[in-house]
């Protein structure tokens, strides 16, 4: 049976939004402790799984943690030679052959909360749910959570959690990882201020946008100012309206990829 500590591992660091490195012997020539194939996950504090022990594993988790938290997502791959002509960091290990070890970066992926599951909601949700991120539906309606409603994203990459908060949606806003993206286009104006208020009070959030029209904006602008005592530069973190302001089709479809490329560009510059 092969070892899926690994599998559980990548899951284990996935879950809780923490970076790491999987590790991988690509190639194997002559003799090795490993066999090509065999895999080690590695975590800021932990690792989990083997690819051999000895000097291989010991500078393979030291170069994994060097390379966690640099933001750089490319693949590099490591050579060992197993002789004792060899000075090693960690030791001699004279098997004989050489060994190729891949790393390749495990990073946190993004997170975003859709704050209404409505028409053009559940169109956003459709494409997010095609990327490798972290997808938070929170809505006060029931209907817009069924099983039945939400069986297009049955086949999501993403993650997808549902909240369904009937009484005050913003309750889950402190249920979000730092650097969660907030996404607020309910059905009920009086539920966007609201949440709009709670974001800005919430610490750590990433972007936070709006949709509506600038009428619109202009009431809450001024709401959040004499109402929630915030100031201009924290009202300004609010982007309204969300999407690429040069698409400019109002229906949700249409909606729906103008927010979604906006958000890639952010995820983007984010990693950058």
């Amino acid at each position: 049976m092969p070892d899926t500590t690994w599998v559980a591992a990548v899951a284990r660091l996935r879950a809780r939004r923490e970076p790491g490195v999987l590790v991988t012997v690509a190639t194997v020539r002559g003799h090795a402790p490993r066999r090509a194939g065999a895999k080690l996950v590695v975590g800021r504090t932990g690792a989990w799984g083997s690819i051999g022990g000895g000097n291989i594993e010991a500078v393979a988790i030291d170069r994994a943690r060097e390379r966690i938290g640099t933001g750089d997502p490319e693949p590099e791959l490591m050579d060992f030679a197993l002789n004792d002509k060899v000075t090693n960091r960690h030791g001699v290990q004279c098997c004989g052959g050489a060994v190729t070890v891949l790393l390749e970066p495990l990073p946190v992926v993004p997170a975003v909360a859709l704050f209404g599951v409505g028409h053009v909601g559940l169109e956003l949700a459709r494409i997010l749910a095609r990327h490798s991120l972290d997808l938070h539906l929170v809505d006060t309606r029931t209907d817009m959570l069924t099983d039945e409603r939400l069986d297009v994203l049955a086949d999501a990459v993403a993650q997808v959690h549902v909240h369904h908060n009937p009484l005050l949606p913003e309750e889950a806003l402190a249920e979000l990882a730092p650097g969660t993206h907030v996404l607020i286009m309910t059905h009920d104006h009086a539920e966007d201020a609201a949440l709009a208020d709670a974001a800005l009070r919430t610490t750590g959030l990433g972007s936070i946008g709006l949709i509506g029209s600038a009428a619109k904006w202009s009431r809450f602008r001024k709401r959040l100012a004499t109402e929630g005592g915030h100031d201009d530069a924290a009202i300004d973190r609010i982007k309204t309206p969300i999407g690429l302001t040069e698409i400019t089709g109002k229906e949700p479809a249409t909606i729906a990829v103008s927010v979604a490329a906006d958000l890639l560009r952010t995820f983007e510059a984010d990693r950058g």
